[in-house]
């Protein structure tokens, strides 16, 4: 098939899915079940159009959580295992690259459209960076809060391909006094009562040279399910702001007020961003930069394993400041012993680690702990807040040696 047949085939595919008929489509395409670590147990796997078989957390739309195991792989999480989180069910399955455009409009000297084709032709730039949604591991909160129960799956590390926001906001000459950039996809609300999907960045951080409109993701098209033809990728920031479709991009000289910064993704205006589990914040600021995490990405828990060295693997990654250091306890915390890590591909990207510990007979708590540039490392207790955003505690693996 050409790109054009490919397209079209793709879009019926989803098209149908997207149809009242979405649950029974979905049931045909479920591969298996994974049981998750919580209490809401047991999920299918299912497959979708460009996808592998994906933890399937609802279906209208979709939302797709990569199975953990796909972290051991590689460094870079495959196109057809990257995660997926929409907001709004109006996908826009029937894109046509051709027509495709980016309005920049605004406080802007010249408002312009764009097409694909013409930012393809502006030099382009790539980043390896770390998409992960806000909620990722909100399954795990203690006490349980409303939202998707994801375990560690909603995230992903690609390299991005595309163009500088700053180059295309300067080509469009952005006026003294903006405050701040808003970004609205093709997808849309089902009612009309339902708020669009638009979020924003100040005005530095957009033109910072980082922030980037992605045309490419390892090498290929955007899968449509990440956004084809086009998405922002603002690295070191949660997947909220990585608007999928981008269509319209808007300077303004106010702070915007829509109702997915003012209301929704917000955290406790505290230096943890967390309250005591059970309560709520005196004030909350918009969700914004990654913390530091890690994990182990060759073991889970309930393993049995052959005592003696185990080879452990994992991944680490921060919102930029780079990871300096990743350690392990096979005693639960009592002692670290500091792992080797791998190739640095950006300080935006996963980082890869392993080492090799002995493990004698017996139950082992195994920990891992990261530490970035910075000195900020993961705490030793899960921190709490009502929308279970932002976990990173130092995670650990249970296992038997025998």
């Amino acid at each position: 098939m050409d790109r054009r047949q490919l397209i079209t085939r793709s879009g019926a595919a989803f098209a149908a899915l997207g149809s009242g008929t979405a649950f029974g489509v979905l049931r045909a395409f479920a591969a298996d079940t994974v049981t998750l670590p919580f209490e809401n147990g047991e999920r299918p796997l299912v497959k979708y159009p460009q996808k592998r078989p994906m933890i399937g957390l609802t279906s209208r739309p979709p939302q797709l959580e990569t199975p953990f195991a796909v972290f051991d792989e590689s460094a870079i999480t495959p196109n057809d295992a990257f995660f997926v989180r929409y907001h709004l069910a109006g996908i826009p399955y029937d894109i046509d690259p051709d027509v495709f455009s980016v309005e920049i409009k605004g406080k802007v000297d010249k408002p312009i459209k764009l097409s694909l084709a013409d930012i393809k032709k502006m030099p382009a730039v790539e980043l390896v960076a770390v998409n992960q949604c806000s909620g990722n591991s909100r399954g795990f909160s203690e006490p349980r809060v409303a939202g998707g129960q994801l375990a560690n799956g909603a995230m992903g590390n690609a390299r991005w391909k595309g163009v500088p926001l700053k180059a295309v906001l300067d080509q469009a000459g952005v006026q003294a006094g903006a405050k701040q950039v808003v970004f609205g996809g093709m997808d849309g609300p089902v009612f009309d009562k339902t708020p669009d999907f638009a979020k924003a960045l100040d005005i530095d951080h957009a033109r910072d040279g980082e922030v980037m409109l992605a045309y490419a993701m390892n090498g290929a098209d955007l899968p449509l399910l990440n956004g084809f033809p086009l998405r922002l990728i603002v690295p070191g920031y949660y997947g909220t702001y990585w608007v999928k479709h981008l269509n319209e991009i808007t300077v303004l000289d106010s702070v915007f007020d829509g109702f997915w910064m003012k209301s929704a993704y917000r955290i406790p205006d505290t230096e943890c961003a967390c309250v005591e589990p059970g309560t709520s914040p005196k004030a909350t600021i918009p969700i914004n930069k990654f913390n530091v995490r890690s994990f182990i990405t060759n073991l889970s828990s309930g393993a049995k394993l052959k005592a003696g060295p185990v080879l452990l693997k994992g991944i680490a990654f921060d919102s930029g400041k780079g990871i300096k250091d990743v350690s392990v306890s096979t005693d639960g915390g009592a002692t670290w012993l500091a792992s080797q890590l791998g190739k640095d591909l950006g300080n935006y990207s996963f980082r890869e680690w392993q080492v090799s510990v002995p493990l004698t007979a017996g139950p082992h708590d195994i920990k891992v702990r990261a530490t970035n540039q910075a000195g900020q490392t993961q705490p030793d207790k899960p921190l709490w807040n009502p929308p279970g955003y932002m976990r990173n505690v130092i995670e650990t693996t249970s296992v038997t040696a025998a």
